[in-house]
């Protein structure tokens, strides 16, 4: 077959279409819907994928991106859903004042990091969650559908269902129960046939498919990458974990730091981040590349080099001490930067990015000098009430899972008044 604009060859055949849409997919929930589709051969698969816009997206976002690949070598028809209400529910991840930013930054990142592994994104369609469920009719549509869904879904359920996903603090607020419920509809507001997605959303997933029944919409089927382990031991890559992940804007030395000390002990297969990168990024980026076949390549100092064009020979050399961390590490850092450089580059050069960034992600605000004051008890004019001005007049944060820190937090976080927030959260009007 041939490659379609460089990338994984177009399959043809419904075998040819279901093997790549189920391809290194960790579960399948009611792949009959796809079957029948695909089978049926009338319409594209119609699938989505969703990211909260919280903090900044890292080199994990690799794994769903290359499957996104698949699908549209399928002849799938792709959503990306820029989800600007869900991280705001989600413990205010992404504050009001900052969503429309934060949505910017997000398609900026994704779109050249899909680029760099040769992704075709003119046949991707990119949704801002905002646009069908605050604004205008479909807003009041789905703020009546969410109401309907509330009453046949237990708040337990709720909880339990986004309990992987939505940050776990002492006592949550009522909006994480929201925030299952919302990505159900999704699906139907989306107008697709399957919604794709980490395993960690598996309780999300079964909760939609459980209830959108219940309000008269169909289920859906939904397709289930694996999360890859992180670059520390015993955890995935996360935005809230610096060194767990790599930014996809760190720069070179920052990301041979962080794979020089990852977590990759010799003979050890499972739970290794830095063989999992490979199977799950390096293999698959390469294949794109090379007209469908993947191939990684690590160089040995008094030794010939080692190719490898399948994870299975990888594993069995790993586990055989054939291949060794000292000669891993380097071959990875060094491809995993072939995929940074463009997207790295791109950045430098576009003042638009850049200004995105400041304004999404605000860096911590620059240390005062320190002043002596003469003391002069609380008697004097205006020494009163000086420390509340300071409070109401400091500038925030961004942590590293979005969420924003410093006096003014608040406000910035939920806005001033309702009118505000509505305005701040119709995004599509001004992006």
């Amino acid at each position: 077959m041939a490659p379609a604009n460089g990338s994984t060859p177009l399959a043809q055949t419904p075998t040819e279409k279901l093997n790549l849409i189920k391809n290194n997919l960790q579960e399948v929930l009611n792949p009959e819907i796809i079957d029948k589709v695909i089978n049926e051969n009338e319409r594209p698969l119609r699938i989505y994928w969703g990211t909260a816009t919280t903090g900044k997206p890292h080199c994990g976002y690799f794994v769903p991106m290359l499957k996104i690949a698949e699908f549209l070598a399928a002849g799938c028809e792709v959503k990306i859903l820029l989800a600007d209400v869900h991280g705001f529910l989600d413990n205010l991840k992404a504050p009001i004042e900052l969503v429309a930013e934060r949505v910017k930054y997000y398609k900026f990142v994704i779109t050249e990091a899909l680029k760099a592994v040769n992704v075709d994104i003119s046949r991707l369609v990119f949704v801002i969650g905002s646009d069908y469920q605050t604004t205008g009719e479909s807003g009041a549509r789905f703020f009546m559908d969410l109401l309907r869904l509330s009453t046949s879904v237990s708040g337990h359920d709720a909880s339990k269902a986004g309990s992987e996903v939505v940050k776990q603090v002492d006592s949550p607020p009522l909006s994480s129960q929201l925030y299952p419920l919302m990505q159900a509809l999704d699906e139907e507001y989306l107008g697709v046939d399957a919604q794709f997605g980490g395993v960690d959303q598996r309780k999300i997933f079964t909760l939609a498919v459980e209830t959108l029944p219940r309000i008269g919409f169909e289920k859906r089927a939904h397709l289930m990458n694996p999360l890859i382990p992180g670059l520390q031991e015993g955890g995935k890559m996360s935005s809230s974990d610096p060194d767990s992940k790599i930014d996809f804007l760190d720069q070179p030395d920052i990301v041979r730091r962080k794979l020089k000390k990852a977590f990759c002990p010799p003979k050890q297969v499972e739970g290794n981040g830095v063989l999992s990168f490979v199977e799950y990024v390096l293999l698959p980026a390469s294949a794109l590349k090379n007209d469908g076949t993947p191939k990684f390549e690590v160089p040995r100092r008094d030794a010939e080099t080692l190719t490898y064009s399948n994870i299975a020979d990888m594993q069995k050399d790993y586990a055989d001490d054939v291949l060794q961390p000292q000669t891993l590490k380097p071959a990875v850092t060094d491809a995993l930067l072939e995929i940074l450089t463009p997207i790295r580059k791109v950045y430098e050069e576009d003042k638009a990015w850049q200004e995105v960034e400041q304004k999404a992600y605000p860096p911590p605000p620059a240390p005062e000098k320190k002043k002596k004051v003469k003391n002069l008890g609380t008697r004097f004019p205006g020494a009163k009430g000086s420390e509340k001005a300071a409070a109401t007049n400091g500038s925030v944060e961004a942590k590293a899972d979005g969420h924003v820190e410093g006096p003014n937090a608040q406000e910035v976080s939920v806005g001033k008044t309702s009118e505000e927030a509505m305005r701040r959260l119709s995004v599509g009007k001004k992006a």
